[in-house]
């Protein structure tokens, strides 16, 4: 029973942290600046691309900050600030069954302790009488030990929740744009003076 729940918390971890960016990305901000230098060559008779001039990204420092102190409070909201909403239902899930599987394990463990401190006191009436005085005792180990894990596991899968939250705030900032690109090609141009062609070859680096 212990093996499935530390194999459904590294299921956990993996999924929650195959997060891609791409999903969510940032609204650009209109940067006057760089419209005037544009408008400027073409006056001039420039040709720019408009690639060349990308849009400021706004970006706000303080967020990864938020979701990790709104998923502190609350596991799942700081997921919710990040508009994770499918993620929600992971977190739940994971904390429930890490306390559902602590509580199954701590109140077995009652139930072997008690019967095995009366078996010690010479009763022979507990719910168990199919076990010797020995199982009792490994019994209650076994539960104590499997109680005391879930503790732990439960504590670490609410740590990963503000993790993630954190991490995932951080991502978003990223520029990921699906144009990121790099383009070689053949470049041909006339000079406005001489009238003649210029051949080259250009290299073009979108950010």
């Amino acid at each position: 029973m212990v093996n499935k729940f530390l194999f459904f918390l590294l299921f956990f971890v993996g999924f929650t942290f195959a997060t891609q960016a791409q999903d969510e990305k940032p609204t650009p901000k209109e940067d006057t600046q760089l419209d005037s230098i544009q408008t400027d060559l073409k006056s001039q008779g420039i040709v720019v691309k408009d690639s060349v001039f990308k849009k400021r990204v706004e970006i706000n420092p303080l967020a990864p900050a938020k979701a990790a102190f709104y998923s502190a409070i609350i596991p799942g909201l700081g997921q919710v600030y990040n508009k994770r909403y499918w993620k929600v239902p992971i977190v739940y899930a994971a904390l429930g069954a890490s306390i559902y599987a602590y509580d199954f394990n701590n109140t077995s463990y009652k139930r072997f302790r008690t019967a095995f401190k009366r078996r010690q006191a010479g009763f022979t009436d507990d719910e168990f009488p199919e076990f010797d005085i020995e199982d009792l005792q490994n019994a209650q180990e076994n539960f104590q030990r499997d109680r005391d894990l879930m503790v732990l596991v439960t504590i670490g899968l609410y740590v990963l929740n503000i993790i993630d939250a954190n991490v995932d705030s951080h991502l978003k900032q990223f520029n990921v744009d699906d144009n990121l690109s790099v383009d070689f090609q053949p470049y041909l141009d006339y000079n406005e003076i001489t009238a003649q062609p210029n051949y080259g070859m250009a290299l073009t680096i979108k950010f």
